[in-house]
């Protein structure tokens, strides 16, 4: 029995001694360190909780997404990452040694399940199917989002015509002005909404039609803030729309109206080409290769023949034909002085071309007739100082517009002080004063005279003298009231005009 009693001792002793080795582990003990992110962009969040199982110390991330836990007993955890708006996330660590620091990075996703999409954009204006829309409207639509997240939209326009899809993107409100549009277009359009949460939602898609192009028979220019010229389609009442922008120089409108086509000049890489487009002002194309260039960029000018198939223009003392597609580029005169040709205008008819040649100073002027065969069958104008222009036939080819500086003032900034219009008569080579007739002011010049459609009124620009005051395009009718010929102004901030 004694000996029973001795083994059972032994027996516990050594199950007491087993049991305190478990317990050394209790007093050994780790640090959990970390950083929360947001997974995509690495931004750190701040206010994460931070907890583990078995449990230890809970804590949340500061605002560079840092956390630590310290003092925690070794063993096996998993660390739980969990913020309002994320999805929660776990990570297994091993803490086996006593001092140990084990560091985790918990990067963190948007719990896309806990927020709502927006409504589907409902489209209000223009209505659907709408017709004769200005070039420029307001688009407007409405939208809503129930987590009250804040909204971006994208608007998406397709031209009809021409397949083209203009994006504007990343809207904050529930409205885009459009402009640039064309004529008598077609536009479907959508609109994209986002919360930056979910995927975009789309309206539907409408569509509306512009305005049928007006017939404007006016044309005039117009210069920007920074010196560039643009041009102006319009009519008598001055209802209007830009035919070119002012981000290129282009001047000098000439409309034909059987090519139902605009032509102008317009500056590329500092030389001055012919170009023509609808008169809308869309399909634009460059004619020339060869520049237009003679004395001064402002006094150059050019001319169609009648039914707008081919173009005359001068380059320096040579005068050329080309066909209005750019093809079949004609010599037809040369200056036989050297002098330089700066203006041209072809008769109706296309059995002339009266031209203006001058020195390189704009002075020493010539206004002569030569026929298509490049020989010179009229002298209207030479041996008068002074500046002189602006060419242009009356329909029959009998009368021939010009304008010339009665002062005869020369300057090297060839500045003209009392610049008239005149009316030639090619049959009696007989002249008519037009300005003294519709008493012009004093100290202002007539320029860039044109004859209206059917004879009966010129339109013409006339400005001070002092070459830096605005310009105005004014009419003279030709009919004389009480010995004059009454004058008015048509369009204000306005030069080279043209009226077909």
């Amino acid at each position: 029995m004694k000996k029973l009693l001795k083994y059972i001792l032994i027996l516990m002793l050594g199950i007491l001694t087993s049991c305190s080795e478990d317990l050394i582990g209790e007093n050994t003990k780790g640090v959990i360190k970390g950083t929360v992110v947001k997974k995509g962009t690495n931004t750190p969040i701040a206010n994460v909780k931070i907890s583990t199982s078995p449990t230890t110390t809970t804590t949340f991330t500061g605002t560079d997404g840092s956390f630590t836990i310290a003092d925690a007993p070794t063993g096996d955890y998993s660390v739980k990452a969990e913020y309002s708006g994320y999805v929660t996330n776990y990570q297994g660590i091993n803490l086996n040694n006593d001092g140990q620091t084990v560091t985790v990075v918990f990067e963190m996703s948007d719990d896309t399940s806990l927020n709502s999409a927006p409504s589907i954009p409902v489209l209000v204006s223009p209505a659907d199917n709408s017709t004769e829309q200005p070039l420029s409207l307001n688009l407007s639509w409405t939208s809503t989002d129930p987590d009250n997240d804040s909204l971006k939209y994208d608007v998406i326009v397709k031209n009809a015509s021409n397949t083209i899809v203009q994006n504007i993107n990343a809207i904050k409100t529930t409205t885009h002005n459009l402009t640039g549009l064309q004529f008598n277009t077609t536009y479907f359009w959508q609109v994209a909404v986002s919360d930056g949460v979910n995927p975009k939602v789309f309206s539907e898609t409408r569509q509306f039609k512009t305005v049928v192009t007006p017939t404007n028979r006016f044309h005039y220019v117009k210069r920007d803030g920074n010196g560039n010229y643009y041009i102006v389609s319009a009519n008598e009442t001055n209802a209007n729309f830009n035919l070119t922008t002012n981000s290129q120089n282009s001047f000098r409108p000439r409309l034909n109206n059987d090519a139902n086509k605009v032509a102008f000049l317009r500056n590329v890489g500092g030389n001055y080409q012919i170009f023509t487009s609808k008169r809308d002002g869309s399909d634009v194309i460059q004619v020339t290769s060869l520049p237009v260039t003679g004395f001064s960029n402002s006094e150059i000018d050019f001319s169609w023949n009648k039914v707008g198939s081919q173009f005359i223009y001068a380059n320096f003392d040579k005068l050329y034909r080309i066909n209005s597609d750019g093809s079949g580029l004609t010599l037809i005169y040369t200056t036989s002085d050297g002098s330089l040709i700066s203006e041209c205008d072809w008769s109706y008819d296309g059995s002339k071309i009266a031209l203006k040649t001058n020195n390189l100073s704009g002075y020493g002027v010539k206004v002569f007739i030569i026929n298509m065969s490049g020989t010179i069958i009229q002298n209207v104008l030479s041996g008068l100082p002074g500046g002189a222009g602006g060419l242009n036939f009356s329909a029959d080819g009998k009368k021939l517009l010009y304008t010339r500086d009665i002062a005869g003032f020369e300057s090297v900034q060839y500045r003209q002080l009392d610049s008239r219009v005149f009316i030639y008569n090619l049959e009696n080579n007989t002249s008519q004063d037009i300005s003294s007739l519709s008493q012009k002011t004093n100290g202002t010049n007539d320029l860039d005279p044109r004859f209206s459609p059917n004879d009966a009124d010129i339109i013409l620009t006339n400005t001070s003298n002092d070459n830096i005051s605005v310009k105005s395009v004014v009419k003279i009718t030709l009919t004389a009231n009480n010995g004059n010929f009454p004058r008015a102004v048509l369009f204000n901030d306005a030069e080279m005009p043209d009226w077909e």
